[in-house]
């Protein structure tokens, strides 16, 4: 199956039509490793498909951020999107450069263990964005 197969079948079962605008910007998200910018996202999709507009670009990923396919990140002010392969899903975004650096889920366990010990609080951390400089920003005083 794809890169973007199971998302396919996802929003399908969701009870969404496979328009031929939703599956190119699965497939463009998939192409692209990492965090795309709506402007970029629009550009390949225009590229092979010239009568879309940005708009349906925004719907689309409304959806599928709602069924929760993609994960949306604010990189520096500007949102940064990314199929989602797996159910957890953490970044480091730099302040400076606005890049996006994916961490192991296992350095949050203690602290979602520490806020269940002690608050009895569960804590949704799927999904979840640390702010801060990268070390070449911190190097150069960004």
């Amino acid at each position: 199956m794809t890169r973007h197969g199971n998302a396919l079948e996802q929003l399908k079962g969701a009870g969404y039509r496979l328009t031929p605008q939703r599956v190119m910007v699965l497939a463009a998200l998939a192409a692209r490793p990492g965090h795309i910018g709506v402007d970029e996202l629009y550009r390949r999709v225009h590229e092979g498909y010239p009568y879309i507009d940005v708009a349906t670009v925004y719907r689309t990923l409304q959806v599928l951020k709602e069924l929760h396919l993609v994960t949306e990140l604010d990189a520096g002010g500007s949102a940064r999107y990314e199929l989602l392969q797996t159910d957890m899903h953490h970044h480091m975004v730099c302040r400076g450069c606005g890049n996006a650096f994916d961490f192991n889920p296992t350095y949050l366990q203690e602290f979602r263990d520490h806020l269940v010990q002690e608050f009895g609080f569960e804590p949704d951390l799927e999904h979840f964005a640390i702010g801060g400089l990268c070390s070449r920003c911190a190097q150069t005083g960004r």
